[in-house]
């Protein structure tokens, strides 16, 4: 594990903004530490580096919940807004697997925030930061495109073999994924891949932590007070044979195939957080989330907190939930280190926010790439059962890859 010093005292300070206007994600200064998590117009963003604490293996949530706890206590807060996202914060991006993966955790000298029509100043850490100076945002330039760790026909390989395992009765479900690397002309800046994605995905939360950028239609858990909710998606469908969105939205709600696949994630969610709700709500069936490239079976769970269990512990009990790992778990998580042959990293695994009470928004990192340099690695998976087919699996993951490669392309609202 490793930490940055614990100051005696840190002054955090969130004030009003009046008359603030524009996109939180143009608010951002510079690519090199872009902080984001904004959904809708709404949520934070955050820069310039206070303090960071980096923890892998399986005691990750708990190391890096402790840390915070025991650093965000050291602050004196003085905060006029009261809304979640103000007072003390820090971004987190957590790794998919125990090993070996690594795990962050980042508190941002200055974070704005947006929330209700109001918009917000924090500044962390004592110092008045001067007003910081956008610098302009270029395109990456020319794209290409090359294999991951597997193609797509070794890809397609590995999804039926796991076809055949789960009809012999080895498990019920496993999300297998693979990766797709892009080299640019020149540096990606986040901010740029950050502006096409919200303006493609506004129900999607956008982010950004640590090179970690994507926009994620699934919120895997969220405090506000003792109020917890999540967002279960699984199961999915694409526009395919020039079908109106309300036809493919029918087929999605009528497959018994996409419906058994969210069955198990909406389970392993709620076998997480009803020890530690009561009550927990949960629909009877599923509705359909629709985004510009892909619809998806969705189902909104609602709890009250009856402990005192911080978003990143109540994340721990959960994750990795069915939607993204399968099931049982135990089972998928070994099928997916013998089959995939890389090394998801943060990928799948928990980002957002967290505030020094034990609230946040942690969404699971799908529909993300990697960014360091000119290198970009995106990443996608589709969740496999006994009767999937591998042709179709292979054009849901090419479906999942859209948003980044429209954002890497510049392609916002498909022109």
């Amino acid at each position: 594990m490793t930490t940055a010093r614990i100051a005696e005292r840190l002054r955090v300070s969130s004030r009003v903004v009046s008359g603030a206007a524009g996109a939180l994600v143009d608010q951002l200064p510079a690519p090199s530490d872009a902080l984001c998590w904004v959904n809708g117009g709404e949520g934070i963003v955050g820069w310039g580096e206070l303090a960071r604490v980096e923890a892998t293996g399986p005691l990750r949530f708990t190391r890096l919940d402790s840390w915070w706890r025991s650093y965000s206590s050291r602050m004196v807060v003085h905060d006029e807004v009261k809304l979640p996202g103000s007072g003390p914060v820090a971004f987190t991006s957590i790794a998919f697997a125990d090993q070996p993966g690594r795990s962050v955790l980042v508190v941002p000298k200055v974070v704005i925030g947006r929330r209700d029509g109001v918009t917000w100043e924090t500044l962390q850490g004592g110092s008045d930061e001067p007003p910081a100076e956008v610098r302009p945002i270029g395109g990456p330039g020319q794209v290409r495109y090359a294999d991951g760790q597997l193609s797509v026909t070794g890809w397609r390989e590995v999804v039926a073999g796991a076809v055949t395992r789960m009809r012999g009765g080895e498990l019920a479900k496993v999300v297998l994924a693979h990766d797709l690397f892009a080299a640019t002309e020149h540096p990606v800046d986040p901010r740029y891949l950050l502006g096409g994605l919200a303006a493609n995905y506004p129900s999607c939360w956008v982010f950004s932590v640590d090179g970690m950028v994507g926009a994620t239609p699934e919120l895997l858990v969220r405090r506000l007070g003792q109020q917890v909710d999540a967002r279960v998606l699984a199961g999915t469908a694409w526009p395919h044979g020039g079908l109106a969105d309300e036809r493919v939205a029918g087929e999605l709600l009528s497959s018994d195939k996409n419906r058994a696949e969210h069955a198990y994630a909406v389970q392993s969610m709620v076998e997480a957080l009803r020890p530690f709700c009561s009550p927990l709500r949960v629909p009877s069936g599923p509705s359909v989330l629709k985004l510009r490239n892909v619809q998806h079976l969705a189902t909104e769970i609602r709890g009250r907190l009856t402990g005192g269990q911080s978003v990143l512990r109540l994340a721990w009990l959960a994750h990795p939930t069915a939607a993204v790992g399968g099931t049982p778990a135990p089972d998928a998580c070994r099928l997916i280190n013998e089959l995939e042959r890389m090394d998801r990293g943060r990928y799948a695994g928990p980002v957002g926010w967290v505030d020094a009470a034990g609230n946040g928004e942690l969404g699971i990192a799908l529909r993300c790439a990697e960014v360091a340099g000119r290198t970009v690695r995106m990443f996608a998976g589709c969740g496999i059962v006994a009767d999937s087919d591998p042709d179709i699996e292979v054009r849901e993951a090419a479906a999942k890859l859209v948003p980044m490669r429209d954002a890497l392309e510049g392609i916002v609202n498909g022109s």
